[in-house]
Formats: structure tokens, C-alpha cells, sequence
């Protein structure tokens, strides 16, 4: 008889239930501890510079790649 109790609850009215759910966001929001602006910066030229080395890595693979193929063609 415990599924006939759990269909006689009812759910909460749609809107209470997106305004208890807006309210968890926005108290987990006030939890976050945010980056200030020179970390954020720091992190973001780390990840510049290292995108840009393996774009120079696999551009000269590339190359190489093209190199040798071009001797087999010929």
C-alpha cells in the first residue's frame, strides 16, 4: 500500500517549485568563491601560451608529414 500514499501527495504548484529552485541557485551562488581579475588574467595567458605550443607542434608534424609525403609522390 506505500504506491497508493505516494499518489495521494501532490506536487507543488509549478511556479513555487521554479521559485524554491531560483532561490537554491542563488544561494549556491553566494557560495562561490570568484577569482579575482589577476588570476583570471594569469590562467587565461596560461592557456593561450599552451594552445599556441601545441599549435606549433602540430603544425611542423603537419609539415614534416607533407615534406615526406611530397618525396614519396614524386
Amino acid at each position: 500500500m506505500k504506491g497508493t500514499a505516494k499518489k495521494n501527495e501532490k506536487k507543488p504548484n509549478l511556479f513555487k517549485r521554479m521559485g524554491s529552485g531560483i532561490k537554491e541557485i542563488v544561494s549556491e551562488l553566494k557560495k562561490v568563491t570568484w577569482p579575482t581579475f589577476g588570476k583570471v588574467m594569469a590562467e587565461t595567458g596560461i592557456v593561450l601560451v599552451v594552445v599556441l605550443f601545441f599549435l606549433l607542434v602540430i603544425l611542423g608534424f603537419d609539415s614534416l608529414l607533407s615534406w615526406l609525403f611530397s618525396l614519396l609522390v614524386k
